[in-house]
């Protein structure tokens, strides 16, 4: 184990490591800069799926897993700011950098790696399908008399704008999509619970659990669980999002980056309890996986909604595709000797968008990936593994509040990261069987 007082062994190897990456972006991100990007990062489409997800869990599980997960995510997203310059004079700029200083340098990035590339493309191919699917209801309302295109064919249009943004360069030059995402997150999803609202409850709306064999409504509970994992996402980019703000020893980058980090959970408490509550109060057990796909009225305001998270997908996608652009053109430079330019981003992101788009227009399971990729990939990188780098790093006293707390969000993490997982990869299976490919 590695102590905080001292580097690990290759210290200066992870520094360097980041070189490349940092050499034309400079840290002059502000706090609220933390903010958006945390909020673009952590609402998106998992949002909408809060009310289905509380049909399958009920009224007390369902409230009760919000609350957890709420307190959870926050208490490690403030371990890991803290985390990110926990040696003095180096900062670990990306997930991975603070897995090496945990884990050693041959174990960290076996630990930390698959699982960070697991929240990240998982959530580029649930916003591939999101986008799609928001903008063909979109042009459904706004154009009633115009042809209906396939929902592939809505994917592959959501999928052409990001070969365009995915040429800008980083963090920093997505501040504005990001800011615009951000704020269209809040609309819609104030859009979602006020239009519930005033829809009022539909005739003869049940909150009994759904009428199914034990072990679907088993797996179907389990993929719930996932659904408001992915809910809760950002710690996934979080250290990147810090390494874009200032840091010196009179003011350490950690305080502007905690504060844009409670400004983006009071902005995720206003937009997730009233959707999930509301929604699933509205609908009952017979609410969409996909709570805007139930609404009907009025339809511009429904409309606007779908636009707008198209919108905010479209920034989302890129938050969570730049950390993978950096390891992608870095490997590329250090290990295959490609000249770093137009040439290498152009092919390497436009790669890496052609795949998303594949498997998003292959397997448009919006509830299913949801719960799939929440519990595979964002239990770890959100509910447990920052815990677990705490202790070892920190080392909380034995017993202490602390290290009850962190043993407590490891179990309950890996429960929800096993059961979600498989509950998901099930649903997946069983929907594909019944479902008609590339229509």
């Amino acid at each position: 184990m590695v102590s905080a007082s001292s580097p690990p062994p290759k210290q200066q190897e992870v520094v360097s490591d980041s070189k490349w990456t940092q050499e034309n972006t400079s840290r002059r991100a502000k706090w609220w800069y933390s903010t958006f990007h945390t909020v673009t990062a952590m609402i998106g489409a998992g949002v909408l799926s809060l009310p289905y997800a509380m049909a399958y869990l009920g009224w007390g599980p369902g409230i009760m897993v919000l609350i957890i997960s709420w307190c959870m995510t926050l208490n490690t997203m403030w371990q890991m700011i803290q985390l990110h310059e926990c040696v003095p004079g180096t900062r670990f700029d990306r997930y991975i950098d603070l897995g090496r200083h945990a884990f050693g340098p041959k174990l960290g990035p076996w630990v930390v790696l698959p699982q960070q590339l697991i929240v990240q493309v998982g959530c580029d191919i649930v916003y591939m399908v999101t986008g799609g699917k928001c903008l063909k209801k979109f042009m459904e309302i706004a154009c009633v008399n115009c042809t209906q295109l396939r929902q592939s064919y809505w994917i592959l249009i959501f999928g052409g704008l990001q070969f365009f943004l995915s040429q800008l360069p980083n963090f920093n030059s997505v501040a504005g999509v990001s800011l615009a995402a951000a704020v269209m997150s809040l609309s819609y999803s104030t859009i979602a619970w006020a239009g519930c609202l005033s829809k009022g409850q539909i005739d003869n709306v049940s909150y009994a659990y759904k009428r199914t064999s034990a072990a679907d409504g088993m797996f179907r509970v389990f993929n719930a669980l996932g659904q408001i994992s992915f809910a809760f996402a950002g710690h996934a980019v979080a250290l990147e999002i810090q390494a874009t703000i200032p840091s010196t020893p009179e003011k350490p980058s950690k305080v502007p980056m905690w504060k844009g980090a409670i400004g983006a959970y009071f902005i995720n408490a206003i937009c997730y309890f009233p959707v999930a509550l509301i929604g699933y109060w509205a609908f009952g057990q017979d609410v969409d996986d996909n709570v805007l796909m139930a609404l009907k009225r009025p339809e511009w305001l429904i409309a606007s909604a779908n636009l707008m998270v198209v919108i905010h997908v479209i920034g989302s996608y890129q938050v969570y595709a730049m950390p993978i652009f950096d390891m992608v053109e870095r490997t590329l430079v250090k290990t295959f000797n490609f000249p770093p330019g137009i040439v290498l981003r152009l092919v390497a992101r436009s790669a890496y968008v052609a795949f998303t788009l594949f498997i998003g227009v292959t397997f448009p399971f919006f509830g299913d990936l949801l719960g799939f990729f929440g519990g595979f990939g964002f239990a770890p990188t959100s509910y447990f593994l920052p815990s677990i780098m705490w202790l070892i790093i920190m080392k909380p006293k034995r017993f202490s509040p602390k290290w009850f707390i962190n043993w407590a969000c490891i179990y309950i993490g890996a429960f929800i990261m096993f059961a979600s997982t498989i509950g998901g990869l099930r649903n997946i299976i069983v929907d594909a069987s019944t479902y008609s490919f590339y229509t």
